[in-house]
Parts: structure tokens; C-alpha cells; sequence
């Protein structure tokens, strides 16, 4: 049984765009994963290097330049090509997303492990479970690591990853939200970007100031989101 004394996890903001990409993993063993690697990759790998870990996987949330890496608005952003090139591990990826992920950041399939919801990952002694979330992009994942929820571009503190870009679905996303809303009200909620009005939270405060989360049918939702 993991504890708290044997998960490591660290939020990192990182990037123009308010990012966080996090570290997740074992204490005894040491070893870790980043999740949506992107914008300085040298100061990752040096913040694990520091801290004497070993990187073992990239976990990626979705496969949007700023949590990935490649090309956004005319500039290129370093991301998992730039990781894999100084520390080879396997990307984990939601296996709709996958060949975006490819698209974009020019890794190979022989790179990725494509997962589906429920799958988990062991590192150590610390089980992360993969949660398929569309909505944002067809193939968004959260990552539940004991009473954690990495969330992604999915649920922020006050509000939830935009629907009105290629590949959304309003629908998906509402239904992916009622999904989370189901969670403990002590889960601590680590959302993908510092949207404010904190950079994280229980879900029992996010479900009490998020009004994403309190919309109750897809009629009023879809309403809401101009659908």
C-alpha cells in the first residue's frame, strides 16, 4: 500500500502560457515520471537530476503543442522529441491521441505506449491510473495517483479546457467532467495550467466554486457553452 511518505509529487509552472508539468513517482525507488513535458526540457531533466531521480516515462495529457511540444503560433516548443533525445523513455499516451502526438511532435509510434481508461503504471511502489476524459481533444487523459487527480487541459480550479477547437466535443466534455465530479471531495486537484485562483485544490472546494461542475444536464450545458 503506497502512503504518503512514498509519492513523489512535484508542480512545476513552466513556459509563457502558465503550464505545469509535474513529476510523479516512488520515494524508496526513486524513480519518476513527467507529465506533459514542455517549453524548457533542460531545466526537467535538471530539476530530476538535482533531486537525484531517475525519469522513467513522459506521461502526456493531450497532444496540444504547450504540454507536448512542436510547432504553436509560429514557434517551436521543445517537448518530448527533445527529452527522448537526451533521456530515451517510453510516452504514454491515450491511443486516440496517438497519432496526433506523432503529428505534432515528430516521435515515432515506437516511442509511445498508448494506453485506454483504467489502465494503470507502475513506478515503484506508486500505481497511476489512466482516465480517459474527451472533450478538449478526443483523446484527453487524467492521471489519479491515490487521492491526485492530474487533470490536464480537462478541469481547472474554476473552469475546463475550451471546446471550440478542431477535435473538441462539447458533449464529450460535459460528460468527462460529470465523470470527475464524482470523485472524493479530498481528492487534490492539479490542473494543467495556473488559471488561478489557486494552482491547486481539493475537489470538494473546486465543485464549490467551479460552475462547470455544477451543471446538471447536457441541455443547460450545451446552452452555456453556445452549442
Amino acid at each position: 500500500m503506497q502512503g504518503e511518505q512514498e509519492l513523489i509529487i512535484e508542480q512545476i509552472e513552466i513556459g509563457p502560457m502558465q503550464n505545469f508539468t509535474y513529476l510523479v513517482g516512488s520515494r524508496s525507488a526513486r524513480e519518476v515520471v513527467v507529465v506533459d513535458p514542455a517549453w524548457d526540457i533542460d531545466s526537467i531533466l535538471e530539476h530530476i537530476a538535482e533531486r537525484d531521480f531517475k525519469l522513467t516515462g513522459a506521461l502526456i495529457t493531450h497532444y496540444h503543442p504547450d504540454h507536448c511540444g512542436g510547432s504553436m503560433r509560429g514557434q517551436n516548443i521543445p517537448g518530448v522529441a527533445e527529452l527522448l533525445a537526451s533521456n530515451p523513455v517510453k510516452i504514454y499516451i491515450h491511443k486516440t491521441e496517438a497519432e496526433g502526438l506523432v503529428k505534432v511532435t515528430g516521435v515515432s509510434t515506437n516511442d509511445l505506449v498508448k494506453v485506454e481508461s483504467a489502465d494503470t503504471l507502475q513506478v515503484g511502489e506508486v500505481e497511476i491510473e489512466f482516465l480517459h476524459t474527451p472533450g478538449h481533444t478526443p483523446g484527453s487523459q487524467c492521471f489519479r495517483i491515490k487521492n491526485t487527480l492530474v487533470s490536464g487541459d480537462t478541469l481547472f480550479i474554476n473552469g475546463c479546457g475550451r471546446v471550440d477547437l478542431p477535435g473538441s466535443d462539447s458533449a464529450d466534455m460535459y460528460r468527462s467532467l460529470q465523470q470527475l465530479a464524482k470523485l472524493p471531495d479530498d481528492t487534490l486537484l492539479l490542473p494543467g495550467h495556473n488559471y488561478g485562483p489557486v494552482p491547486n485544490a481539493t475537489m470538494g472546494e473546486t465543485k464549490q466554486q467551479n460552475t462547470y461542475l455544477r451543471i446538471q444536464d447536457l441541455e443547460t450545458w450545451q446552452t452555456i457553452m453556445g452549442d
